[in-house]
């Protein structure tokens, strides 16, 4: 056992799928705030203080991706398009927003932006809707 633990070899070989289903429903926990007339107020309020542009469209547009986002990672389908959608929004909130802030305000966001890159990077596992889709189809295809 000790072996297994100093060795590189995974422990669990489709743990990326685990990470991003819990990622998935975490950021789409802070999408459904799009639902929330007054949550949506505030974060216009909020981003109009700090002079954002068009901060009511960009509110919305904020918390439609993550919610967005969100389900698609749980379903692991486009999962490198939300991802990418999702790591632009992480980085706004982070280095414009909170003003780069990771060691204060802005962990979460930093660690979801970190999972994002890494489903950017590798892949939805076999457990996804890309891969019923996208992989197994080329896989059975012979050249």
């Amino acid at each position: 056992m000790l072996k297994k633990l100093l060795s590189s070899d995974p422990i669990l070989k489709n743990w990326q799928v685990i990470a991003r289903v819990i990622t998935g429903i975490i950021i789409a926990k802070y999408g459904l705030d799009v639902f929330s007339h007054d949550k949506m107020k505030g974060n216009a309020d909020w981003l109009t203080e700090i002079h954002f542009p068009a901060p009511v469209f960009m509110a919305y547009v904020g918390k439609a991706t993550e919610l967005l986002g969100g389900i698609l990672l749980v379903f692991g389908l486009v999962t490198r398009f939300a991802s990418i959608a999702l790591v632009v929004t992480m980085t706004v909130v982070i280095f414009i927003m909170g003003k780069g802030n990771i060691r204060g305000d802005e962990q979460l966001p930093f660690l979801l932006l970190l999972f994002f890159v890494s489903f950017i990077l590798g892949d939805a596992g076999k457990w996804s809707l890309d891969y019923l889709l996208f992989d197994k189809k080329s896989q059975t295809q012979k050249p």
